[in-house]
């Protein structure tokens, strides 16, 4: 059953640009009673939130914080609180990517990417589900992952590892809140292709799969997110390949993704912005 943000409270995660940006706008225009910017991009993050309070409606509160610190993830929530209330909807929308051979890592990028992609949403969540589980008013998390959550690709192996993370653990508390008796709040996991936001310039789409528009996924992503949608994959190449992988033996699927679907190859020309959170 759908709900709608009109009067309510949504938080996005790396809403200072792209597809946060966008998250944001949809909550604006559909009446959300406040819209919660989080970011580390300060500047950025306030001339968006320039740009929001420009549209009317919404009283947005943009917020500057690491979501991979601890720290300042809990004292923001603690503001949040104060200022808005636990939010209705949640969006976990920040993420970064080091796109490399694993050896090539620091062990600052390992530790910056697991912190960011999987970490932070887990402790972002984790400080806002008491206040919307005693609610008991209708809620939405959406947590963002990728096809590479459920694919092996070369020169990803720590993103891909993250959104693998990411995945297997939004899943389980999907189901955990229907099981506990706090099905009133409904999670959704993302899972797409390549987007067209700047984080991925350079990677090729597997085969029939092109690089998406934002617009197009955050569209299809709020349309599941309130409906209260599992899971949602895009494009359809995406359950395709997730398929034909458990499908096939090891071997025989190196070959499909390797030199047909070219999915081990999408990150050779890879030269996109690293740190967008």
């Amino acid at each position: 059953m759908g709900i709608s943000v009109a009067g309510r409270t949504v938080l996005i995660t790396g809403a200072a640009m792209g597809m946060g940006r966008l998250y944001a706008e949809r909550a604006v225009r559909e009446g959300a009673a406040h819209v919660v910017l989080w970011d580390r991009n300060a500047q950025a993050l306030e001339a968006t939130a320039a740009d929001l309070r420009a549209l009317g409606g919404s009283t947005v509160h943009p917020h500057a914080l690491d979501v991979s610190s601890q720290e300042e993830v809990t004292a923001a929530a603690a503001r949040v609180e104060t200022e808005a209330g636990a939010p209705d909807v949640l969006i976990n929308n920040a993420g970064i990517v080091r796109a490399k051979y694993f050896w090539e890592h620091t062990p600052a990028d390992i530790d910056a990417v697991m912190q960011v992609n999987s970490l932070a949403p887990m402790q972002i969540t984790r400080a806002f589900l008491p206040g919307m589980i005693a609610r008991r008013t209708p809620a939405r998390i959406l947590n963002v992952a990728s096809a590479s959550g459920t694919l092996s690709v070369p020169k990803m192996s720590v993103y891909t590892a993250s959104k693998w993370a990411m995945i297997g653990w939004s899943d389980s508390l999907r189901l955990e809140l229907n099981q506990s008796g706090n099905g009133h709040i409904q999670v959704t996991t993302l899972i797409p292709s390549y987007i067209k936001t700047g984080m991925f310039a350079g990677a090729r789409g597997p085969l029939m799969t092109p690089l998406m528009e934002p617009q197009y996924v955050v569209d299809r992503a709020w349309d599941a997110l309130l409906e209260g949608k599992a899971r949602l994959q895009l494009p359809w190449t995406v359950p395709l390949g997730s398929a034909l992988r458990g499908l096939l033996p090891q071997p025989v699927w190196d070959v499909v993704a390797g030199r047909i679907f070219k999915v081990y190859q999408s990150m050779d020309h890879f030269t996109g912005r690293e740190d967008i959170r």
